[in-house]
């Protein structure tokens, strides 16, 4: 008798979890490793080699898919929005105008729809995309769910809500909790400024006349105010590009983490992660122990762009899959 109703147990425990499962899809909740092993096994070779191919020439490409990825995420959900050309669309709004990289993701479109025509979305190339930016500037990899379809609204308006350069821990803090992710997805991903540049633009204010103050930001490093005075001079250009994460801007390590530490961050909303403590903790851990540095800081990223990743996703009869990625059909 025992025996018995443990096993009927056993059976409802299991429909339970199949009914959730399959809620789960209902919600959009479709993504899932290899779901183009059968519809176009090449996937996921054809988007690395293109990318691999326009890094080579260019290999500004590389923050600049990554970042794409994550203003796309923020946006109208993982769906490809911020690729659709229009006169005012998400790739024409302020923080999205020196996004790079969009003739990348045309490429390996233009190539999946050779080899598998209609069957690849846009989203999907951008998602992995991100992931091999990441892994040739020397970063780890990890497996990207797919299975997005692609959105068919972009407005620029929409992307009011994407975190600010000046914005608080808090603000920060709430924007990325909008979008189910974690103090520590939050630090994480932020972490992903350690390759690329930001224009002088962003950050000038910091270095003459904080908050009106007529001096710096006290949370910069004193000796590493004159370095970058003399990057972005008062009355200089502007649109001059400084590197986010100084010594290491172009290799995916945990380096930008030490430079908030030691009060080098280019940013004020990074900067401000070491300042707070519940975001100094998680800075902190992946700061850690020098040899093993690297494992902790990269399994995390990959954990957290995957949650980003499935962020109001569009999948099932959602969506659709676009011909073109700047386009609608």
């Amino acid at each position: 008798m025992e025996v018995h109703n443990i096993n009927i147990i056993n059976l409802v425990t299991l429909a339970v979890v199949l009914l959730c499962s399959l809620v789960g899809l209902s919600q959009g909740q479709g993504t899932r490793v290899g779901f183009y092993s059968s519809s176009c096994p090449r996937v996921e070779s054809i988007v690395q080699s293109t990318v691999r191919s326009h890094f080579q020439s260019n290999p500004t490409i590389a923050p600049g898919l990554l970042r794409m990825h994550f203003h796309d995420c923020f946006v109208e959900g993982c769906d490809a929005s911020i690729l659709i050309d229009g006169a005012d669309t998400e790739k024409t709004a302020g923080p999205n105008r020196l996004l790079r990289g969009y003739e990348v993701i045309d490429d390996a479109k233009q190539q999946l729809e050779t080899a598998c025509p209609g069957i690849v979305s846009c989203a999907d190339i951008l998602a992995l995309a991100a992931r091999d930016s990441v892994v040739l500037t020397g970063g780890g990899s990890w497996a990207v769910p797919t299975g997005r379809r692609d959105g068919r609204v972009s407005q620029a308006s929409a992307t009011s809500n994407l975190p600010g350069f000046t914005d608080s821990v808090d603000v920060q803090k709430r924007k990325f909790l909008d979008k189910n992710l974690n103090t520590q997805d939050l630090v994480a991903l932020s972490g992903g400024h350690t390759i690329g540049t930001s224009a002088c633009q962003f950050f000038q204010y910091r270095l003459y006349n904080y908050n009106s103050t007529g001096g710096p930001d006290p949370s910069i490093n004193a000796a590493f105010l004159p370095t970058l005075r003399n990057l972005c001079p008062a009355n200089g250009d502007t649109s001059r590009r400084v590197g986010l994460d100084n010594g290491s801007q172009n290799r995916f390590d945990n380096s930008y983490f030490t430079n908030l530490r030691d009060g080098r961050g280019i940013l004020e909303s990074d900067q401000r992660l070491w300042g707070d403590a519940s975001t100094r903790n998680v800075v902190q851990r992946f700061l850690g122990v020098r040899g093993l540095l690297g494992l902790t800081f990269n399994v995390e990223f990959g954990r957290s762009m995957v949650k980003m990743s499935n962020v109001e996703v569009k999948t099932g009869n959602n969506g659709e899959i676009r011909r073109v990625c700047s386009a609608v059909n």
